[in-house]
C-alpha cells in the first residue's frame, strides 16, 4: 500500500485560486438566473446558460477543492482550465478590454506557475515516496 505524500504548499495555494475561479463561475450563474427572473421572454435561454455555468463553475470548484485536499487527479483539469482561460484573456485583451485580459492572464499564469513548481511536479510524479513492500537498506 503506497504512502501518500502531502501536497506541497504551492499545490494547495493553486487549489484555493482555482476554487475562487469556480466560485466566480457559480456566482455568474446566479446573476444570470436573477436576470432571467426579470426577462420572461428570454427565460429559457438564460436558464440554460445559467445551467451551463453552474456545471462548468462547479467542476472548476470541485477541482480546486480536490487540489487543496491533495488529490493528484485534479491537477490536469486545473491546468486545462487555465489554458482555456488564457485564450479568453487573449480574446478580452484583443477586444479592447485590455485590463480585464491582463488580470485574467496574470491570474492564470500564477496558477500555472504554482502547479509547475519543482515540489508540485515531484509530488504529482510521486518522487521520493516509499511503498510498504520496498526493501529498506
Amino acid at each position: 500500500m503506497p504512502i501518500e505524500a502531502a501536497a506541497p504548499r504551492s499545490v494547495r495555494l493553486a487549489g484555493l485560486l482555482v476554487g475562487l475561479q469556480g466560485l466566480a463561475g457559480v456566482a455568474f450563474a446566479v446573476a444570470v438566473v436573477v436576470k432571467a427572473i426579470g426577462a420572461p421572454a428570454q427565460r429559457g435561454a438564460l436558464l440554460g446558460e445559467a445551467g451551463y455555468f453552474v456545471l462548468l463553475g462547479g467542476g472548476v470548484l470541485f477541482a480546486g477543492i480536490c487540489l487543496v485536499l491533495g488529490k493528484r487527479g485534479a491537477r490536469t483539469p486545473a491546468i486545462v482550465m487555465q489554458l482555456l482561460l488564457l485564450a479568453v484573456a487573449y480574446y478580452a485583451y484583443s477586444s479592447h478590454q485590455r485590463l480585464a485580459g491582463l488580470l485574467v492572464a496574470a491570474f492564470c499564469v500564477t496558477v500555472l506557475v504554482l502547479l509547475f513548481t519543482a515540489p508540485a511536479r515531484a509530488w504529482v510524479l510521486r518522487v521520493g515516496e516509499t511503498h510498504d513492500g520496498d526493501a529498506q537498506g
